[in-house]
């Protein structure tokens, strides 16, 4: 790839240029304030997903501290990987410059990847597991040896344990891999060492959900029948044309995989995909499940247009110019390039109820600072007997990961909370003379408490609605059982 060496850095800073900006706006999101959470608590799974996230929560804050932009690098480096990563298939598939360059500028015209590659979460690096096996696959079938092999299972094991979805990614591989040269791969034993690595890369995940009764299993049961079953396989298939321009390129790349025979070899990635397409479907996923599928299509679709008009390479400049010029009116849709006036003034907002109806990305990246800095000033109230022995609950795990970790700079105690993984760290102290209650509604608390003091009711005009008009109590004279209560609501903790 030395030759493409400027192309490629060019088309990465334009990417990096662009999360400069929108990586650094707004605040911290509710699943980041819970990964970075998680991240204060190293272990070998969560109650929510596999341990990679924390690892790299860790990894973020040891360097950057828990500063926005700083841990927003993570994500946005797995970006440029994904972008690095599908240019160097499509050399692989055969394309030169031109074909390189509308592939890079497909990944950079993908209108999902701004909001992917900026937030702190387990989607960005999926998608780049996915590609990197995918590379390591292309490899393979350009007769680059079946070390290969030994790569995809790592790459397989790291992805499983940043996300459950890489299974169905390796379930369509499976099938995919019957379509190269009569199953050649099932006569390699560094498939099987391969498929080794990643089984024993993933067992100390599958050990910890076991010793915990495998809460993936209530947690996927409650997303599918609470999110996923109103999706149909049509709803799942009608997202991936909201962006018709880089899906219509990607359509070419599936058709090119499947059907050109100059990518004969490769035609097992064509597989491949629609496999995953077609589990995911059948599923009732989200759109964007399959996102991480999308750059191998672009490196074919690049490739194919480049043979079709070999002397006039132009085209495939003129083609990728056309994506991105495509996607900038709905940049500021994607990724917080604007302020957020600037924003509410962009998208014609008026203000309904004391708020502004964002998006719910953005919205969940306002509020928390302020309901820290309130219950610091509830905390601070308190005497020094009662700071000593203060317990600070949180109703859900949005509002617990911002006590947790914008809480630090107040010197807040960890907060705790009943939500999802935070229930696993328990209710520190069962007499304790003051709790601070943020978000939990009167009837919860009037069920473990005696004494109750309505605080405040919080508001912010930018917040989603479920973080406006939420109760801030102090709370006296627990009046329940606190370790039976907390350890009933172990079937719960993702209501």
């Amino acid at each position: 790839m030395k030759p493409y060496g400027l192309l490629l850095l060019m088309l990465c800073a334009i990417k990096l240029s662009i999360h400069g900006i929108g990586n650094w706006n707004y605040g911290f999101h509710r699943d980041e304030l819970l990964h970075l959470s998680v991240g204060q608590a190293l272990d070998w799974g969560y109650m929510e997903f596999p341990p990679m996230i924390a690892l790299l929560g860790r990894l973020g804050s040891s360097l950057f501290g828990f500063s926005l932009g700083g841990i927003r690098l993570l994500p946005t480096l797995a970006g440029m990987g994904i972008l690095l990563l599908a240019c160097s298939i499509a050399r692989l598939m055969g394309g030169k410059r031109a074909s390189v360059f509308l592939c890079g500028m497909a990944v950079l015209s993908f209108l999902p990847y701004y909001r992917n590659h900026t937030l702190f979460q387990p989607v960005a690096f999926d998608q780049f597991f996915w590609v990197l096996g995918f590379y390591f696959l292309a490899r393979y079938f350009k007769n680059e040896g079946p070390r290969n092999l030994l790569f995809w299972g790592i790459s397989l094991g790291l992805g499983m344990m940043n996300k459950y979805t890489m299974a169905v990614w390796a379930l369509g591989v499976f099938i995919g891999l019957f379509f190269y040269r009569k199953g050649k791969v099932w006569r390699s034993l560094e498939w099987y060492i391969g498929g080794l690595i990643a089984l024993i890369m993933v067992l100390p995940n599958v050990l910890w959900q076991a010793q915990h009764g495998f809460p993936e299993w209530l947690h996927l049961k409650l997303l599918r029948e609470n999110q996923l079953q109103g999706i149909t396989a049509w709803d799942f298939l009608a997202g991936q044309f909201v962006y018709p321009l880089t899906t219509t390129l990607a359509l070419i790349g599936l058709l090119a995989l499947l059907l050109y025979k100059p990518l004969r070899n490769f035609r097992a990635l064509g597989v491949s995909v629609l496999s995953i397409l077609t589990f995911m479907a059948a599923l009732h996923s989200r759109d964007y499940y399959i996102f991480g599928a999308y750059p191998v299509l672009f490196a074919a679709g690049s490739v194919w247009i480049e043979k079709q008009i070999p002397q006039a390479p132009v085209w495939n400049y003129a083609i990728a110019g056309l994506l991105f010029i495509w996607i900038l009116p709905d940049l500021p849709r994607a990724i917080p390039i604007l302020p957020i006036q600037d924003y509410i003034h962009y998208r014609g907002l008026e203000k309904v109820e004391g708020r502004y109806e964002l998006t719910s990305d953005y919205a969940d990246m306002f509020g928390w600072e302020e309901q820290v800095a309130l219950v610091d000033s509830v905390y601070q109230s308190l005497r020094p007997d009662e700071k000593k022995n203060c317990v600070i609950w949180a109703e859900n795990y949005g509002e617990a990961g911002a006590l947790k970790i914008l809480g630090k700079k107040y010197g807040l105690p960890d907060p705790i909370s009943r939500h999802g993984s935070f229930w696993l760290w328990g209710y520190q102290s069962s007499d304790a003379a003051v709790w601070i209650s943020l978000g939990n509604e009167r009837p919860s608390v009037e069920f473990v408490f005696e004494d109750i003091q309505l605080v405040k009711m919080i508001t912010h005009p930018y917040a989603i609605g479920e973080e406006n008009n939420i109760p801030l109590y102090i709370c006296r004279k627990p009046k329940i059982d606190i370790a039976a209560w907390w350890a009933g609501y172990e079937t719960h903790v993702f209501d």
